[in-house]
């Protein structure tokens, strides 16, 4: 069966995106700083990069993630990435209003799940053809995905940013026992891979 992995970039002070997002904002105030590493990558950065585009068989992410509005949908509205997304493989958009398929350039497919977030895992999973599922995010839908236990891999992205506010990992997630696996870094980020799984009883 194929992994369920999350890579996120984060601030030292723990946001995954800014205050204030807006349609104008979509990372929030500062938010954009967490990604600069991902601009002109090289050794580890870039092989980090690497492993999770290439592994990833299929994507899930909340609906903030691709859009900007929270009620009905704006039929023109086809994400943030323009007419060929990155992912290129089908992605899994959480959402409370239904929509049709939307097929994109380079191989992306949109798949809009309103029955939850085990659904959307069972139907990426079987999109996936072996590949490994990735939450791409943002935070609320990793912080779901982390209470519920089903993701087996983290790895965190660690920015040299402080943002004092906005989107933050793990709000409402504690049960869990972080093993860490692998920590590589760069003077642009700090990469910590960690498997994941339930604290012990009493533990």
């Amino acid at each position: 069966m194929s992994k369920v992995t999350c890579d996120i970039t984060i601030s030292v002070d723990g946001f995954v995106a800014g205050p204030q997002q807006s349609l104008q904002n979509p990372l929030g105030k500062g938010g954009e700083r967490l990604h600069y590493w991902q601009f002109h990558p090289e050794g580890e950065d870039q092989r980090f990069i690497d492993d999770w585009q290439g592994n990833a068989g299929a994507y899930i992410m909340g609906r903030n993630m691709f859009d900007p509005g929270r009620g009905e949908w704006d039929p023109d509205w086809v994400g943030w990435w323009g007419d060929e997304p990155p992912y290129h493989v089908p992605v899994f958009v959480l959402t409370h209003h239904p929509r049709p398929d939307l097929s994109m350039a380079g191989g992306t497919i949109f798949h809009f799940v309103t029955d939850g977030i085990q659904a959307a895992l069972e139907r990426a999973r079987s999109a996936a053809g072996g590949k490994d599922v990735a939450i791409a995010g943002g935070s609320s839908t990793v912080n779901a995905y982390l209470a519920a236990n089903l993701i087996d891999e983290l790895r965190l992205h660690i920015a040299p940013v402080l943002l004092g506010a906005g989107e933050r990992l793990f709000d409402g997630v504690t049960d869990l026992n972080l093993d860490p696996v692998k920590v590589v870094g760069s003077p642009a980020v700090t990469h910590v891979s960690y498997r994941l799984g339930r604290k012990p009883s009493g533990g």
